[in-house]
């Protein structure tokens, strides 16, 4: 990637929402190779789909010869991002972290080089946070925050209208701005990107670090930055939440095939910035697919995102799979569920088998036709299946036309 027009291809993949200085950042992008990362804390055993935009811009600012550095934050993630919640995080264990290190470090291998040339870096915060004793830290760090500037930012909202935000939970903007600090002075770190719901923390990150550069008469230009639209439907809802929870990356968590049918699922309205966004296709090649049949775009775009994930292999398996079920009516690779439960009643296995999150919804989809069995249709939430139904040795239950679970007792 020619690295004089890196910014200019960030826009054009929607990349680009928010930043501290556009001409500054700009010039940052496409001139002489600088130093930049992004942080994720390692709170699950599994990186999901709202982490990729992230690690898909990372991967092009190490294209065209940026250094890239990963934070891992393993001093973060024990205590919680406050943003945009109104409960507590739950606090997770430093085993726990160091459990899943090697999980997600897997998970950026798929994307970043680490490597060869120019590899990618990652790193923890916990190295430099643990045995920083708390009376230097907060006179190093938090004099500089101001407490009625952060109770008024949007990360701490939410938290605050609930009636909560603690002090632990202030903490993790002042560890986070830190952060920034240190890579700075580490490796000479001057951008910042991250998730538009980070864009508080980021910045709390680049305002410190100018406050130090001017205390040391260096210059305050030298922290900036840049965040990306999060992975939001056109009616502005998360994407990434399926009957089984978050759409993970890890396919021990979140199969190829269940990858596959969830993007293909989506609202048509919604195609055109998935394969912007989340496809590696050319800006001509995902025009041409929008300018013709939908269809035949949102199979593209739901193979090229799991391919892009999960490999061609899988993502070859799971197209196959949809097409011989879909298609063909053929379910002897389906998702297959064995029943632990003694319950046969319909609403225990759909919630069961996670086509349903609860009883309630399982009782509505019933209610709208939208439960069928062996192709019949469920019209009593009370309904209890038979040995009949499993004749073949298993069950095909389906929830719409697209979510299908081979169920065997």
């Amino acid at each position: 990637m020619e690295r004089c027009k890196l910014f200019e291809k960030l826009v054009e993949r929607q990349y680009v929402y928010q930043m501290t200085d556009e001409e500054q950042i700009k010039k940052l992008c496409n001139g002489e190779p600088i130093c930049v990362y992004g942080g994720i804390d390692p709170t699950a055993d599994s990186l999901h789909i709202g982490h990729v935009i992230l690690l898909m811009m990372l991967k092009m600012f190490q294209d065209a010869g940026h250094k890239v550095i990963v934070l891992l934050g393993g001093a973060t993630a024990q205590i919680g991002d406050p943003s945009g919640r109104t409960d507590m995080r739950s606090m997770v264990t430093k085993s726990f972290i160091e459990d899943n290190y090697k999980k997600i470090e897997e998970t950026i291998s798929r994307f970043l080089r680490l490597d060869g040339e120019n590899p990618a870096i990652i790193v923890n915060n916990a190295d430099w946070m643990n045995g920083y004793d708390y009376i230097s830290f907060m006179r190093d760090v938090g004099a500089h925050f101001n407490v009625a500037e952060m109770l008024a930012s949007d990360a701490c909202k939410s938290r605050m209208a609930s009636g909560g935000l603690t002090f632990l939970e202030m903490g993790y903007q002042l560890i986070q701005a830190n952060d920034f600090v240190h890579l700075n002075r580490e490796f000479g770190c001057k951008l910042q990107i991250g998730g538009s719901d980070q864009w508080g923390n980021i910045v709390a990150g680049a305002k410190l670090g100018r406050k130090l550069n001017i205390l040391e008469g260096k210059d305050a230009d030298t922290f900036q930055a840049l965040t990306c639209p999060l992975l939001l439907t056109k009616e502005g809802k998360k994407m990434g939440k399926t009957s089984n929870g978050a759409l993970w990356i890890n396919k021990n968590k979140t199969s190829p095939f269940e990858f596959f049918q969830y993007f293909y699922n989506r609202d048509d309205k919604d195609v055109e910035m998935l394969l912007i966004r989340l496809t590696e296709l050319s800006m001509d090649r995902i025009n041409e697919l929008l300018n013709g049949d939908i269809r035949e775009a949102k199979r593209v775009m739901a193979y090229e995102i799991t391919k892009r994930i999960h490999g061609k292999e899988e993502a070859d398996n799971a197209l196959n799979l949809a097409t011989n079920m879909f298609a063909n009516n053929n379910f002897n690779d389906a998702p297959t569920h064995k029943l632990t439960g003694s319950s046969l009643q319909i609403t225990d296995i759909l919630v069961e088998t996670k086509l349903c999150a609860s009883k309630g919804e399982a009782r509505r989809m019933i209610e709208q036709g939208g439960i069928t069995v062996n192709d019949e249709k469920i019209t009593n939430f009370t309904q209890t299946l038979t040995d009949a139904d499993f004749s073949q040795g298993f069950a095909i239950v389906k929830k719409g036309k697209k979510q299908i679970i081979k169920v065997e007792k």
